[in-house]
Parts: structure tokens; C-alpha cells; sequence
């Protein structure tokens, strides 16, 4: 702590006050006399007079510190002053303003002792705060060295109000986020005025261009200075585009006669060497888009050029997505023409007919075409040829016979081309198959009862080929089955003779012979009981199997991806595991579920 006094903050009216209060106050003082007040009296009078006269000079009034010396203690005997001292005010005038000076020394001396004890105080404190003397800085604490400059405060600090005057002093720097938060927001810079006005008009003149500071000032002009042609310019140039078309026509007639020499080969070659060749109406690479090979087509416009059309050089490096039709698409039925009766077809093929022969008579009328020759009969034979059938009838007749025959013969030829061959219908056939097949693969397992009969067997393999259907026909012991698989057409064909068109139980007649026995293997009441029962012959085992209560039934229809077999086969399979072998690992369920089958009023009993 610093070993000064503080000053004394106060006035001579408070000195003079407490000293009175003190003596008044004080049990052991004594009153003083009414001679010692009159003094007191004057005395203060002279104070008085000698602040006015200082104030109206514009000095400082005498602080109360003067007075503090100058008055003396309450405890000590008061100082009586001169008669003297009242009646001339010049010396305590000049006493007072040494006062002051001396005072305003001791308080600039103090505010910079305290300053290099603290720098961190503000300055704008101590100037803010004038009239109040200035605290004497404490000594004798710390190392007594100044700050970092880094740790000084350049920047001027904000006015501070009357309630942040006494708030704890911040730091420097923020050494924790509570600190950091709590630090004051420092003040923009202020921005110069001068740069802005050069910055609003770059333009405004030469000299202020440098110092304004903007790049893109204009230079200060300079005015064009008049340039003299030199003489014999110009007959210069003259002389220089003489002596060219001389050299031009010199040239002209060394070619001429060169070609006269047959030496013009030569001299083109030594031609193309010197000179450059003017470019050319289209450059290579743009020469594929432009059909006419010049420029003039951009014009026109780009639907005009060789980009968005099938010739263009472009396309084999676009490359286009393969269409896929939809699933769906497939199965979209086509619609069907108008059912119309007889009656309504032939009133429509009258009317169509009707139509053409106007339009032919038309044609006719206006000379398109010629007319057809007379249609002659032997019917209208006189009505035709009037007066030639009754010159020559003989000769008219046979000519009129000889027409007929070549008409029928033109029809019959016609006929016969429009008719198509073998080869041809077979085609047909099979185009419309393939296009059936386009609209989805459908697919039926069918159970027969027994499948032993020769000839359900082949109307069984032949309606499939013939149908383009792909299959498996398994023979077992207990049961057969049958799996086809084809165009959506054909499996309802064959769906229709399996279930009705076959007789299942009818067996084939035997061939080579007109009557037919059928042998009961019994006594006559049997034959004659059995006579109305049919029966096959196994070739294989050689025993008759009864077809009386033979059937089929339908275990499985609808759609499938694709095919599983390439041709319609038929395989014996004694177990179930052939059977399963046979139709695959994905097909295997259907064998299972035709041996579980039963019918309707089977499950009921």
C-alpha cells in the first residue's frame, strides 16, 4: 500500500463548520470571547471577498484543503489575525491562486502515479471526474512493474453510466467461457469519411484519383497530338501495288505458256505450294450433319440437318433401351368383328358391290379408263350384235361361244391362284399358332382312370402335336396322367376333348375285320350279362381291362411362365418316384395331388 496521505475532499465551510461543531462540542474546550468571534468574523469575510475577486478573475477557488491549513485545529488556541488582513485584499488574492496552482501540480502528479501503479485504470474516469481529487496510489505492493502491451487497453473505452462505474473490472482477455460471455462486445471501428466520398465518385477528377484509393480510376486524358504523313507515302504504296499486278501478269503468261509447253503440271503444283487454299464451304467434321455440305442449312434449322433422323452420323453412339412389351399386353384379347346374319351379310356385299360399279362407271364417264367390251351371251346374242348375227349367225355364234369359254377360263384361273398350295396352308397354320402362343402360355394336368385303350392313346398324342401342345403322358398301374402345356386356344381345344369328346368308355374297334366279338371268359349268362360292356386288350400283359366305369377328370389349369418340355411324350412309370423323375423337381406336385384326387360324390360317400 502507498505511504500517502489521501487528500482531503471538502471545503472551508465544512472545515469551518466541524470546527465549530468540535468546539462547541468539545466538554473540556472553552467558550471563546466575543473578541475572538469578531476576529473569526472578519476572518471569514476575507475569505469570502478573496473568492469572488478570484472568480471573477477565472481562477480556481481555494480548495479546502488551504483552509484545512490555514484554519487551525479546534484542540489548538485560534490564530487571531492582523487588524490588517480585512482592509487589503491583494495578498490573500495572490495567496489563493498560489493555492490552486499548487494544488492542480500535486493532483496531476498523483493521477500519474496511480497510472503507472495501475494501468488498467481508464483515463476517461479521471477527466470525466474533475472536480474530484484524484486518490493518491498506493506503494509497496506487488513488483511494481508496468504490463504487457499486449495486456494494455488501446481502444477507447465506452462512456461508462453511473451504475457501471463501481462494477468489478474485467480482464483482457477471456481465460474461461463464463469470462467470455460476460466480456463487453468491443465497438466497431469507426470508418473514415474521406475514402467514402473518393469511393462514391471514382470519377470525380485526375489528382483525386490516387489518393481516393479505387483501382479503376480513369487516368487523367491526354489530347492526340496532329501526326504528319511523311512525304512520298503514298507513292509508295502506289509503286508497291504496280509492281504486284506487274508480277501477277507475269505470272499469268509464264501459266499460258507453260500449258502451251505441256508443262502446266508443274507449275499448279508450284502454284499450290505458294498458295493456301481458300477454306471450303463446310469444315470435314461438319460436313455429315449438313445435307447439302454447306453451312447455309443451320438456317434452315436444326429438324432441317442430319441429327434427328435415322441417317445420322450420331446415333451409333446413343445408345437406345430394348423395348420389353408388357406381361400384361400379351393377354389383351382382340376385338372381334360384328356377328351379322346371312340376310345382313349379303344386303352389305350387294351394297359394297353397287358402290365400286358407280365409281367405275364414273371413271368411265370422265375417260380415266377406257369402257369394258359388250358382255355377249348367247342369250342376248341378237340384242348385242343385231345386224351381225343376222348377216353371218353361224360365224357370230361360234365367236360368241368362244368368249364364254375364255371368260370361264379367266375365272377358273383366278381362282386357282388366289387358292393356296400344301406348303402354304401349312404356313398359315402354324404362323397363327406362334401368334397365339405370343398372348401367354397356359398349362392342364388331366387324370384318367385308365389308359389303356390304343386308341385313346393316339388321340390323346395326336390332338397335342396337332395343337403345338408340349407334355407328358405318364402310364401307371393305378392312375395315368396327363400334362399338357401350350397357347391359352389350344389347351380350351384340348381341355373340350378330354372331357366330352372322348368316349372313355367305348373301346376301338379290332382292325381287319367287319364284325366284332366280344369274349365275356364266361358261361352264356355271363357272355349275355357282359354283352353290353366294352372292353380293351393290353398288348403288353395280354389281359382285357374293363373301360365300363372309365373317366377323366380335370385336376389343374391356368398360366405359366414358360415352357418345361420341348415335345409331347408318352412314358410308362410303374412307381411314383419314375413318375416324379419324369416330370421334374418342379412339376413333382402335380403327380402327388392327381393321386390324391377324388371326385366330388366320392368325398360325399
Amino acid at each position: 500500500m502507498s505511504d500517502r496521505k489521501r487528500a482531503f475532499e471538502g471545503n472551508g465551510d465544512s472545515s469551518v463548520a466541524k470546527k465549530a461543531r468540535s468546539e462547541a462540542t468539545t466538554p473540556n474546550a472553552a467558550s471563546p470571547s466575543p473578541a475572538a468571534t469578531a476576529d473569526l468574523i472578519a476572518q471569514k469575510r476575507a475569505e469570502i471577498a478573496a473568492k469572488i475577486a478570484a472568480m471573477k478573475k477565472g481562477a480556481a477557488p481555494p480548495s479546502s484543503s488551504t483552509s484545512a491549513v490555514a484554519t487551525p485545529s479546534p484542540v489548538s488556541t485560534p490564530k487571531i489575525p492582523s487588524p490588517h488582513s480585512a482592509d487589503s485584499p491583494a495578498p490573500t488574492e495572490n495567496l489563493a491562486r498560489r493555492v490552486a496552482e499548487a494544488k492542480r501540480r500535486v493532483a496531476e502528479a498523483q493521477t500519474k502515479l496511480a497510472v503507472k501503479d495501475n494501468p488498467y485504470m481508464s483515463m476517461t474516469q479521471a477527466g470525466k471526474n474533475k472536480k474530484q481529487a484524484p486518490e493518491p496510489a498506493q506503494q509497496g505492493a506487488g513488483l511494481k512493474m508496468a504490463a504487457h502491451p499486449l495486456l494494455l487497453d488501446n481502444t477507447v473505452p465506452a462512456p461508462q453510466s453511473k451504475k457501471d462505474r463501481y462494477k468489478p473490472m474485467q480482464p483482457k482477455f477471456a481465460s474461461i467461457k463464463a469470462n467470455a460471455r460476460n466480456a463487453p462486445t468491443p465497438p466497431p471501428a469507426p470508418t473514415p469519411t474521406a475514402p467514402i466520398e473518393s469511393k462514391a465518385n471514382p470519377y470525380a477528377s485526375g489528382a483525386a484519383a490516387p489518393d481516393s484509393g479505387f483501382e479503376g480510376a480513369p487516368k487523367e486524358r491526354v489530347g492526340r497530338q496532329f501526326r504528319f504523313n511523311p512525304k512520298g507515302k503514298y507513292v509508295q504504296i502506289g509503286n508497291q501495288i504496280r509492281q504486284d499486278a506487274q508480277l501477277e501478269q507475269l505470272k499469268q503468261r509464264i501459266a499460258e505458256n507453260a500449258k502451251k509447253a505441256g508443262l502446266d503440271g508443274e507449275f499448279e503444283t508450284l502454284e499450290k505450294n505458294i498458295r493456301r487454299d481458300a477454306p471450303p464451304d463446310a469444315e470435314w467434321w461438319d460436313a455429315a450433319l449438313l445435307p447439302s455440305k454447306t453451312y447455309d442449312d443451320v438456317s434452315l434449322g436444326i429438324q432441317h440437318l442430319n441429327i434427328r433422323n435415322n441417317g445420322s452420323p450420331i446415333t451409333i453412339y446413343i445408345q437406345h433401351p430394348i423395348p420389353i412389351p408388357a406381361p400384361a399386353d400379351k393377354n389383351k384379347a382382340a376385338l372381334k368383328p360384328l356377328k351379322l346374319t346371312k340376310k345382313e351379310q349379303k344386303k352389305l356385299r350387294k351394297q359394297r358391290r353397287q358402290a365400286e360399279l358407280q365409281d367405275k362407271r364414273d371413271r368411265i364417264r370422265m375417260g380415266l379408263i377406257p369402257p369394258d367390251a359388250p358382255k355377249v351371251r348367247l342369250a342376248n346374242l341378237m340384242k348385242v350384235l343385231t345386224s351381225d348375227a343376222v348377216q353371218d349367225p353361224t360365224r357370230v355364234e361360234a365367236r360368241v361361244r368362244r368368249e364364254v369359254a375364255m371368260r370361264k377360263h379367266q375365272h377358273e384361273k383366278m381362282n386357282t391362284e388366289r387358292k393356296l398350295n400344301d406348303e402354304q396352308r401349312r404356313e398359315k397354320v402354324e404362323t397363327k399358332k406362334v401368334e397365339e402362343e405370343k398372348k401367354g402360355i397356359y398349362g392342364a394336368v388331366f387324370k384318367v382312370k385308365t389308359l389303356s385303350d390304343p386308341a385313346h392313346r393316339f388321340k390323346v398324342k395326336k390332338n397335342a402335336e396337332q395343337m403345338n401342345l408340349t407334355g407328358v403322358c405318364i402310364f401307371n398301374p393305378s392312375f395315368s396322367m396327363v400334362y399338357v402345356e401350350g397357347a391359352q386356344k389350344f389347351i380350351r381345344q384340348y381341355k373340350r376333348l378330354m372331357m366330352h369328346r372322348m368316349a372313355w368308355t367305348e373301346a376301338a374297334r379290332e382292325r381287319g375285320g367287319e364284325d366284332v366279338e366280344i369274349d365275356g371268359g364266361g358261361d352264356g349268362e355271363n357272355a349275355a350279362a357282359d354283352k353290353g360292356k366294352a372292353r380293351a386288350v393290353t398288348p403288353a400283359e395280354g389281359e382285357s381291362v374293363s373301360l365300363e366305369d372309365n373317366k377323366c377328370w380335370l385336376i389343374w389349369e391356368g398360366q405359366l411362365r414358360d415352357r418345361a418340355f420341348n415335345n409331347f411324350r408318352p412314358k410308362s412309370c410303374p412307381t411314383d418316384s419314375a413318375a416324379k423323375e419324369v416330370l421334374g423337381e418342379k412339376l413333382s406336385g402335380y403327380w402327388d395331388q392327381a393321386k390324391n384326387w377324388k371326385p366330388e360324390e366320392e368325398e360325399l360317400f
